[in-house]
């Protein structure tokens, strides 16, 4: 059968079937029955058709191994195909890549996920000059509250920063409240953390980075920063009002979202991931074991007030690098990546070890997120409403 008839069929299907969900519940969640790996590149076609998307690339894994890689659609304005091996901008799916990294070092008690990040740098933290690759640490020169962060609390989102300190009204970077109390979405926490194990203990987090992921899941096409072997197969995105944009070559390692990485090697990351490749069993289960509750309506913006508990997202919180939750297949997580013209979601179910990665350089994708995953996992009560707003959903 040719890709026309195809879309021939595809649109027919949607002229018949398609609904479109605006319910406002909190958590999001949507029901749709499973399918045969063979129905998947269908599926991709009919999101793209629904929501306007130029491309999108998915992966599933089973029992913690990859079973199916496919993208569809075009990686630029020129028409170039989207290949399972071409070049996307990874955006926070970088931060789980460097927790799991992270959590390597301490199984080789490099570093203690509760031991106060004063106790491996030289000098105070303000005391350091402000670096362009880092935050603007002098700015908490004031606030001894510093003294008390660890690297958990930064990787978990609860050190009291917004989202980065150029968010700020004055662009200076503040602690909004006491460390470790509450969840605040923060990449700034994060590029701390870098900083921690650069400056405090020597590291390079480039070099880490490729040594302990990416080297060891074979993912040939990942980069903390850009490769100009990346130029030849590389996807540029679509904004939300279908503008094309130029892909950003970033040249300064960020452990809040550096990566650019492929479809082809994020499916082999999240199966050596679930299955806990490179890590103790104790290592882990620390990146889901007592997390800290999320009680914002949003994750977006930043530092909002927490809900009573009455209306909270129920069973969610956050990990070290993902958001965990407990839905009706048990225990799972999610951890999204977003900017401007890119869409990424990677949610993963424990029991099975079943996952599924998708990643778009159309931002406009995201409507399609929900089903996409359920389409393959069913319902597994991931917190779609709480990490999209009040996003129209595709159904």
């Amino acid at each position: 059968m040719t890709s026309s008839h195809v879309e021939r069929i595809t649109a027919t299907l949607l002229a018949a079937c398609l609904l479109v969900s605006t319910a406002p519940a909190l958590c999001g969640e949507t029901s749709s029955p499973a399918v045969v790996e063979s129905q998947i590149d269908i599926e991709l076609q009919r999101a793209m058709a629904a929501t306007g998307a130029n491309a999108i690339a998915m992966a599933v894994v089973e029992d913690g191994h990859v079973t199916h890689v496919a993208s569809r659609g075009r990686r630029n304005a020129a028409g170039d195909p989207l290949l399972t091996d071409t070049v996307m901008y990874g955006a926070s799916l970088t931060k789980a890549a460097f927790a799991y990294m992270v959590m390597q070092l301490v199984d080789e008690e490099l570093i203690e996920l509760d031991r106060p990040i004063s106790e491996y740098l030289d000098r105070p933290l303000p005391d350091y000059p402000d670096d362009p690759r880092y935050g603007p640490w002098s700015n908490l020169a004031d606030d001894p509250r510093w003294r008390s962060l660890t690297p958990r609390m930064l990787l978990n989102h609860s050190a009291g920063f917004a989202n980065f300190a150029w968010l700020e009204p004055d662009g200076k970077l503040r602690i909004h409240f006491e460390p470790g109390s509450r969840y605040a979405y923060s990449g700034e926490g994060y590029i701390l953390l870098q900083f921690v194990l650069e400056r405090g203990l020597g590291l390079d987090v480039g070099k880490e980075m490729q040594r302990r992921v990416f080297d060891r899941f074979g993912m040939t096409n990942t980069g903390m920063t850009w490769r100009p072997d990346f130029a030849d197969n590389l996807a540029d995105g679509w904004s939300i009002d279908g503008a094309p944009e130029p892909h950003d070559p970033r040249s300064k390692v960020r452990a809040a979202g550096s990566m650019d990485t492929t479809i082809q090697d994020m499916a082999r990351f999240a199966a050596g991931y679930i299955r806990g490749e490179g890590l103790t069993p104790q290592a882990h289960a620390a990146l889901f074991r007592a997390p800290l509750p999320i009680a914002t309506d949003r994750q977006f913006p930043t530092l909002q007030s927490e809900l009573p508990a009455a209306k909270r997202c129920e069973n969610l919180a956050s990990g070290l690098g993902v958001e965990v939750f407990d839905g009706p297949q048990g225990p799972g997580f999610i951890r999204g990546g977003h900017n401007e013209i890119t869409g990424n979601v990677w949610v993963c179910l424990q029991r099975g070890r079943r996952c599924v990665v998708i990643l778009s350089n159309d931002v406009r994708a995201e409507a399609a997120f929900p089903r996409l995953v359920e389409s393959v996992l069913g319902e597994t009560g991931a917190p779609w409403r709480w990490k999209y707003g009040a996003m129209t959903f595709w159904r």
